[in-house]
């Protein structure tokens, strides 16, 4: 055996042993007889040992490092002495004396002694019999004591517990020598082998892992019972111990495996990836730590990111997470953090672009300039947020890439119209499977830059639902002293929009929550007058649809006459987009002509106009004669500019009933009510006599019944056709009029003015009638838009009469 097979007397325990030691045969019965035979000298040299207990029938290897120990077993050996061995109650103490070891102990023979290189000696013992020390007789040259034989205390019959006992601790040692990895195999043939259970019950003390006191205690023990069942109870405990750590162990291991596995996976994919020339995960990362360097953000930003990168790092690429994770950094290297594109400030520039590309528009061009007038004095203003509000087709969105082009800014654009998520608005937390930023941070991130021109188009379409409101989330993002910070949901940080010129845009201002519209300058972009429409289509509409159609000018010509023709004939809006199809179908004609090499006519007359588009359509709008009483022509706004109806009345036999059709709004019928009560209540002033109204029923009528009507603005129109009616008189010709009316006679204000102006135009109205409260309103329109119209402004009802009702019958008068 090698030396390496033996501990040191200073650290002796079986538990070190190799697996391949080689076992001393085991004690049999004959040996166990012929030991109890042997007689104990009364005095024996003393071996103490610091770490184990040697009991009766084992054997052990030890190593002697002290020169008292070496000297004992050299003679002992030599002499062929038994020794007496004991345990130190102090490992520490290097020459023990009879205070340092305990008094019982274990005669020995010294089976084999080798010298070893260092100076050691190893020997192997076998224990024989117990003692207990009486005194030390010499010390000189090693402890000497004399001794008294402790006789084993066996059950004269062996009981049916003590077998049990006995069968338990077998069968016990068995499991523990198949759980602990540290026990060779080969021990479990010896446990079957042993045929003594005096002998099995110290060899299992000896050999089980416990500290020198319990072995101590248990050697103390005189009684083979109750050793046994003291053994058993230090068995089932350590085997308890074991199975935990067994256990513990499996789980470590299982948790490794998995980790080693993934790891391994890991790196072939890695392999695999370099390969095909993709780019590793650790590469991956350090390619954004090095772009998140040239970023221009602030410390709090920077932090965060470097913090959720060192998140990513200690990821698995392979766990759902990790994709959330690097898209949520990828988003923040891609938003252009303080990135600002420079303002060009030449204003006479910005004002040649500002026209080139819109005709009219002159309150937003305004507006536009002064703004960069302001910028070019003070370089951090906050840009403005404004609203342009009308009807459609009129330029609202395009504006927005002329100013962007004006101000030398990015242009982004996103329609809200039908938009009724507020995750579309503040984005979706990352935690979610899909979760996405907001429309606004990506719209910010395809910019480039953090101060574009941003289209908000259609906010007064925005609705909501059960996942919230987002007109009440747009409030932060159109507030100039809170949108310096916006806060994304994904983006979990707050980002600066107050460089961003948000350019928002509505049909209609009723649908906007007042909170909303209070954070935008309003300004309003009105319907286009016949000339102005005349004018683009000119400028504009023409040269875009020859480039559509691969046409040049030289290709096909349209006079202004012509232009004019399919402006009234064709087209009935506020903007050019019905306008700009018509204009779209004619080029068209020209291009078949071209392709089928058919002879056409290059100069478009009017007989080409009405070949080409049909016979006019819509002359709704032309104004109708004052032969018939009780009909006036009125004003009206709608959402797509200005149109003129008709109030029709007439006079039927019956008790003075009031009938009103025409798919007529609430309001509107309390107008109509309002000027029949004001009318029976001022009947000598009207000249009128007051027996009609219980002799006829009245029935007033507005035309396109299809259309719903509503609002107060034609109360002066149904006063003046009850009037004509009543009195059976002519109406003033080519005149029109709008005003709300009240029962104390008096005419109030109403909106639209712009819109309602236009149309009158459009129908050759000549004279019309307005509150005086509306000369305002006229005086903010440009004078070409006046002019051929006669105003007059009125703040009584009795005045109106007197302008509209003349005092010529209509034919075939009734006679009332």
């Amino acid at each position: 055996m090698s030396n390496s097979e033996f501990l040191n007397i200073d650290s002796l325990s079986l538990q070190g042993m190799e697996d391949d030691t080689e076992f001393i045969p085991l004690m049999t019965s004959e040996d166990e007889e012929e030991i109890a035979k042997e007689e104990i000298p009364q005095e024996l040299p003393i071996l103490p040992l610091r770490n184990t207990v040697l009991f009766p029938g084992v054997v052990i290897p030890i190593t002697a490092g002290r020169d008292k120990s070496i000297k004992l077993l050299n003679d002992a050996y030599n002499n062929k002495q038994v020794i007496g061995v004991v345990a130190q109650k102090d490992a520490s103490v290097e020459n023990p004396g009879i205070e340092d070891i305990n008094t019982t102990g274990t005669v020995a023979r010294i089976l084999r002694v080798l010298k070893m290189p260092d100076g050691n000696t190893t020997v192997i013992i076998q224990g024989k019999k117990k003692f207990s020390i009486n005194e030390i007789v010499s010390d000189d040259p090693y402890l000497i004591a004399s001794v008294n034989e402790i006789p084993e205390v066996k059950p004269e019959v062996e009981t049916e517990e003590f077998k049990a006992i006995i069968d338990s601790i077998k069968e016990l040692s068995l499991r523990i020598i198949k759980e602990s990895p540290n026990i060779p195999s080969e021990a479990g043939f010896a446990i079957k082998n042993i045929e003594s259970n005096a002998f099995l019950i110290n060899f299992i003390s000896s050999n089980m892992n416990l500290n020198v006191k319990d072995k101590q205690t248990l050697l103390d023990i005189k009684d083979l019972s109750e050793r046994a069942m003291a053994t058993l109870k230090h068995m089932d405990m350590q085997m308890q111990k074991l199975s935990l750590k067994n256990d513990i162990q499996s789980k470590v291991r299982n948790d490794l495996d998995q980790q080693q596995r993934e790891y391994f996976l890991q790196q072939q994919i890695k392999t695999i990836q370099e390969e095909l020339g993709g780019v590793s995960y650790e590469a991956e990362i350090e390619e954004m730590r090095a772009k998140s360097k040239s970023k221009i953000w602030d410390k709090k930003t920077g932090d965060h990111f470097d913090k959720e990168l060192a998140k990513m790092s200690r990821m698995n690429p392979q766990v759902a997470e990790y994709s959330i994770q690097r898209n949520y950094l990828e988003l923040f290297l891609e938003l252009p953090w303080n990135k600002c594109s420079k303002d060009k400030f030449d204003l006479k520039r910005a004002q040649k672009i500002l026209d080139r590309d819109h005709y009219g528009l002159e309150d937003v061009k305004k507006r536009i300039i002064e703004h960069l007038a302001v910028l070019k004095l003070r370089n951090d203003m906050k840009s403005p947020i404004l609203c342009l509000y009308g009807p459609p087709g009129v330029g609202k969105t395009s504006l927005g890439k002329s100013i962007a082009e004006a101000l030398g800014r990015e242009y982004v654009r996103i329609s809200l119209g039908g938009v009724r998520d507020e995750a579309e608005i503040r984005g979706h937390r990352k935690t979610y499977i899909g979760a996405m930023p907001g429309r606004l941070i990506q719209s910010i991130k395809k910019a480039g830059t953090s101060n574009p021109v941003f289209v908000l188009d259609e906010i007064d379409k925005l609705s909501n639902s059960h996942q919230g409101d987002p007109s009440s989330a747009m409030l932060e993002v159109l507030d100039p002293e809170q949108n310096s910070e916006f806060y994304d949901n994904f983006l979990e940080q707050g980002y600066d929009l107050s460089k961003v010129m948000f350019i928002a845009t509505a049909n209609s201002l009723g649908s906007i929550q007042p909170a909303l519209r209070d954070r935008m300058e309003l300004i309003n972009v009105s319907g286009y007058t016949i000339e102005e429409k005349v004018e683009i289509a000119k400028k504009h509409l023409l040269t875009k649809q020859l480039k559509e159609h691969g046409l040049t000018s030289e290709d096909l010509k349209i006079g202004k006459k012509e232009l004019e023709l399919i402006v009234e004939g064709y087209t009935r809006e506020s903007g050019v987009r019905g306008l700009d199809k018509k204009i779209a179908k004619v080029i068209r004609y020209a291009a078949k002509s071209i392709a089928m090499e058919e002879e056409y006519s290059k100069k478009i007359s009017k007989e080409n106009v009405v070949e080409i588009l049909g016979p006019a359509r819509l002359e709704r709008d032309k104004y109708e004669n004052n032969d018939v009483a009780g009909v006036v022509t009125g004003l009206a706004w709608t959402s797509v500019g200005g149109d003129i109806l008709f109030i029709e009345s007439i006079l039927s036999k019956g008790k003075g009933l009031l009938s009103i059709t025409g798919n007529l709004g609430k309001v509107m019928k309390e107008s109509a009510t309002i000027a029949l009560e004001y009318i029976k209540a001022n009947t000598e002033v009207f000249g009128i006599n007051s027996d009609v109204f219980s002799q006829y029923n009245i029935h007033i009528h507005v035309p396109e019944g299809a259309t719903p009507k509503d609002g107060p603005s034609a109360g002066i129109t149904m006063l003046t056709s009850l009037v004509s009616l009543l009195t059976q008189k002519k109406v003033k010709k080519s005149l029109a009029m709008t005003g709300e009316i009240t029962l104390r006679g008096k005419v109030l204000p109403v909106g639209g003015i712009k819109e309602k102006i236009l149309a009158a135009k459009r129908a050759k109205i000549k004279e019309l009638i307005l509150c005086i409260d509306n000369e305002k309103d006229i005086l903010e329109i440009k004078p070409e838009y006046l002019k051929g119209l006669t105003f007059h402004y009125v703040s009584e009802m009795v005045d109106v009469v007197k302008l509209a009702v003349t005092k010529q019958s209509v034919k075939n008068a009734k006679k009332l």
